[in-house]
């Protein structure tokens, strides 16, 4: 690593050690005054605070006697101090999080009805009993244990020490009794049923040491989960009070005694690490470090034991360096967080009767801050606007894109950066890879690879193919390597052949031009398509010569001239440049705190008349909404339709989507259901009894296309028997940092995995007729202050490139008829409110036709706003009447601007409802 940023790692561990050691300070003095007569408390209390007051004044006084050079960085170190301590933390009460919610329904006035109407779940009645739910729900079970067989990573088996060879195994540490099987929130699910890791080894051949497991459950940290499953709020408030996410005890209970009888049951032994994810909280960088509990716990393992499995389970990446310290050590396999029978899947690779087959969707970095994106990750205020911002200053270089051109080069320094690269995974058979045709052209990459297992054992392999465009120094950003394409093969036998088509557009290797022609550029020189392993292992290389630019101004699908569309989203920052690492390396150290002004204007702007051709209303044209079945977007005949709603018809139907959306049985429209979440069927406010599958970056990381297909057909199909008719997934934000809360709820670090993989789940469950909402457009990748409005600052490539392109994938290939806007703001606005991301983007551009949903409503986002920007119906927990209210009001100052957004996004969710399996013929 270059020395300067080595160098800022070292003060921020430095920091980080003092402000634990502040920390621990203070609670023992707390405590200590704690056992004080009641008398003398008051005095030590105000003795604490004249003592932490003198430490304020020092600061101060050390400034004014310091030069302008340690004056400065003496700033710096204090600003860090407090952004670590003040960093958000996860040990949040059940009680608070109640307190919380009965605050804003108080402050938004009337509200406690309509919060009360949507946690009971009014008007959402579901068949979770019927014939077909339960037949639904048994299919989908088998389609998660499948996912969950495929999306399994080996990462290391030295000396083929897995399959176990000896059945018996020790299972160490209580997490192995706390298995995460998803994370918390909307992207939960109904675990009800999940199978202990320990039935898990059961069922798979493996017998585990009893008396171990009966010496763990006297353990007073113990409790076995399973067979219990908490959802939404409670889910969320659970995870957030869990003790450092799952730590372990100190090491002195496992006595000598103990491992002895340990170690004469076998020499095979198994550590759990486990961390999850939870909506509403980010993870703080020492919680996916290994704690000195771990450590210890390992440390005494490895020292025991001649063959340790580490299992993984996580939805973010962990830093795990550590475990290299020690040989015994031979295996880790990476299961992520992988519903409920991922302990069944990881029982059968330990005992050899599945083949892992899955990859990484992350880089695994050896320290989490050494990604660029850390240093501007959490909690930053303005000072002029009473609202939280955080600038993308990494711009392009996230995950594997920093990495491979960052070390470019330099592969002593990559390897002591990377650990696991993108990408990366083993198995128990090998395989062999011919190149046996290539087809290039000025539309097509495509190579044509026969896949020969020579191994002894049937296996699963996946091809990746990359690409490396030419760089002009001070030109276009680039990454010195992309994902292109990517392919994985049937289970094939001992000998057994196939061959794999791996294809790409060669416009996908433009890159954007931000500045000078504002569209997709692909320069002329010579393309390296590379077919890897991994994004580090490249196995085979082609050229591909581009005689002269290219410049793409028009999207390939509509034919809508691309331009930028984000340029106040780029806030005059300076972004990461590989023409100059070291003075664009992002730094939250001299940070802007204060809102720019078209900011400030924006929240201020006053609503006006639109001067817009004002619609007709309650007309009787008697024509009910099926009639217009498989009638275009465009068809004359809606506006007929359209004409016969009231306004009052119209503001209900769009205030009332919390869930649902309600029926108007006079023009033929049905009420719909419109539930979550990401890992299966749930509500967030009350279990419902359904299937249950793997976390999104588990069904990346089997980089199977048909399997993310099947998973989305399986939802489909539940949910058309149960009588749901929308469903709030795909998840598919960019795993930005290892940090953020619901990285486990989101594919990959990488958008073309993304993409593909929200496409096929779309595919799935659209052809049962049932619409999905991909989300969280765009840029909600962070959960920290998100629910207040966060502003989002990065630059038009990144967003277009990264950012923006799962989604633009979603819609192009998977026909989406559903989108649901994020908490963020973009160009200053909210996302929900924001005309050039919804219209502009979103429809004219990629040619969305369908219903955008609103995330749930808090105090910033407002209905008034939202209509007459693309928003098409608001997903309000709490505020139905004051939103309502609002629009009401915005009507009498712009009765056409206000009239006409209701009557399009009717338009847009009538047109989606249309598509359901309810107007099936």
């Amino acid at each position: 690593m270059k020395e300067w940023i080595q160098a800022r790692k070292v003060r921020k561990k430095k920091i980080v050690a003092e402000v634990k050691k502040d920390r621990i300070q203070l609670k023992e003095e707390k405590a200590a005054i704690k056992t004080l007569p009641q008398a003398e408390q008051e005095a030590a209390k105000q003795a604490l605070k004249q003592k932490q007051k003198a430490k304020k004044i020092e600061y101060k006084e050390q400034l004014q006697i310091t030069d302008k050079a340690q004056k400065k960085q003496l700033k710096k170190e204090h600003r860090l101090y407090k952004k670590i301590k003040n960093r958000p933390r996860r040990g949040i009460i059940w009680s608070v999080i109640v307190l919380a919610i009965l605050t804003i329904v108080v402050k938004v006035g009337p509200t406690v009805k309509d919060m009360t109407e949507t946690m009971s779940g009014k008007g959402i009645e579901l068949a979770e009993d019927s014939k077909a739910s339960s037949q639904a729900r048994s299919d989908g079970e088998k389609v998660s244990e499948k996912i969950a067989d495929e999306g399994i990573v080996l990462l290391k088996n030295e000396q083929q020490s897995l399959p176990l060879a000896d059945k018996k195994v020790n299972v160490f540490g209580v997490s192995s009794f706390g298995f995460r099987y998803g994370g918390g929130g909307s992207g939960g699910s109904d675990t009800s049923r999940a199978i202990s890791l320990y039935d898990g080894l059961e069922e798979a051949g493996l017998a585990y040491n009893k008396d171990l497991y009966d010496f763990y459950m006297e353990r007073p940290e113990v409790k076995d989960t399973t067979g219990k499953s908490d959802t939404g709020l409670m889910a969320i408030a659970k995870m957030m009070v869990s003790k450092e996410d799952g730590d372990e005890p100190e090491i002195d209970y496992l006595t000598k005694d103990i491992v002895k009888q340990a170690t004469d049951y076998s020499q095979n032994a198994v550590i759990v690490l486990a961390s999850a994810g939870v909506e509403s909280s980010d993870m703080d960088q020492s919680q996916l470090k290994l704690t000195e509990n771990k450590k210890a716990l390992i440390k005494q393992v490895a020292e025991n034991f001649e063959n340790v499995t580490i299992v993984i389970n996580s939805g973010n990446t962990l830093e795990l360096g550590y475990l290299e310290e020690f040989p015994t050590i031979r295996s880790i396999v990476w299961v992520g967080t992988p519903g409920p029978y991922g302990t069944r899947s990881l029982g059968n690779v330990l005992a050899g009767k599945i083949n892992p087959s899955g990859r990484l969707t992350d880089t695994y970095a050896y320290q989490i801050d050494s990604a660029p994106a850390s240093e501007n990750f959490g909690s930053y205020k303005y000072d002029n606007l009473d609202k939280h911002f955080v600038n993308y200053q990494e711009g392009i270089y996230i995950g594997y894109r920093f990495y491979e051109t960052f070390y470019e080069q330099n592969e002593a320094g990559y390897e002591k950066a990377v650990q696991f690269p993108y990408g990366y995974g083993l198995s128990y058979t090998n395989f062999d890879w011919k190149l046996v045709d290539t087809k290039m052209n000025e539309k097509t990459i495509s190579l044509d690879v026969e896949v020969t297992n020579i191994g002894e054992s049937a296996g699963k392999d996946v091809l990746q193919l990359y690409f490396s465009a030419p760089y002009t120094k001070n030109g276009i950003e680039k990454s010195a390597i992309e994902l292109g394409a990517y392919g994985k093969t049937k289970l094939l036998k001992p000998n057994e052949k196939e061959i794999v088509t791996l294809t790409f557009s060669t416009n996908d290797m433009a890159s954007y031009d931000m500045n000078d022609k504002e569209a997709y550029v692909l320069e002329e020189g010579t393309y390296k398509i590379k077919l890897g392993k991994n994004v580090h292992d490249i196995t085979e290389t082609v050229e591909y010569h581009n005689p002269k630019e290219i410049v793409i101004k028009e999207d390939a699908q509509t034919g809508t001239q691309i331009q930028n569309q984000f340029e106040k989203n780029a806030n005059e920052q300076t972004y990461l440049s590989r023409n100059d690492w070291e003075k664009t390396y992002p730094s939250d150290d001299n940070l802007n705190y204060t809102a720019p002004t078209f900011v400030l204007d924006e929240v201020n702007k006053q609503r006006t008349d639109s001067k817009m051709t004002m619609p007709k209303f309650e007309q009787e044209n008697g024509i009910k909404l099926e009639d217009l079945k498989d009638l275009s977007y465009d068809d004359p005949k809606w506006d007929d339709f359209l004409a016969q709603f009231s306004v009052e018809e119209l503001m209900d139907f769009y205030t009332q989507g919390a869930y649902k959306t309600n029926a108007v049985e006079r023009l033929g429209v049905p009420a719909t259901v419109l539930l979550d979440g990401p890992a299966g069927i749930n509500f967030f406010f009350k279990p419902v009894k359904a299937a249950a599958y793997p976390t999104e970056i588990v069904i990346a990381s089997t980089w199977n296309d048909q399997l993310a297909y099947e998973w989305g057909q399986s939802v489909g199909k539940e949910a058309r028997a149960m009588g749901v008719h929308g469903w709030y997934a795909p998840a598919m934000n960019i795993h930005r940092t290892a940090q953020g809360g619901r990285n486990f709820e989101y594919f990959s670090e990488d958008p073309l995995l993304s993409g593909k993989m929200a496409a096929s789940v779309t595919k799935g469950s659209q052809d049962q007729g049932v619409i999905v909402f991909i989300k969280h457009f765009a840029m909600n990748d962070q959960e920290t202050n998100a629910r207040s409005g966060l502003y989002v600052w990065a630059n038009e490539q990144a967003m277009r490139e990264l950012h923006l392109k799962p989604f633009e994938i979603a819609v192009k290939e998977g026909g989406t008829y559903g989108a649901m806007s994020s908490f963020s703001f973009l160009n200053g606005q909210w996302a929900g409110a924001n005309s050039t991301l919804l219209n502009d983007v979103l429809r004219k551009e990629w040619g969305f036709e369908g219903i955008v949903s609103s995330d749930a409503v808090f105090g910033f986002m407002h209905a008034d706003d939202a209509v007459v920007s693309g928003n098409d119906l608001m997903l309000d927990i709490m505020s139905k009447t004051a939103n309502k209210k609002r629009l009401k009001q915005a009507y009498k100052k712009d009765q056409s601007g206000i009239a006409n957004g209701l009557k399009t996004s009717a338009h847009n969710a009538l047109y989606a409802i249309l598509q359901t399996y309810i107007f099936e013929k």
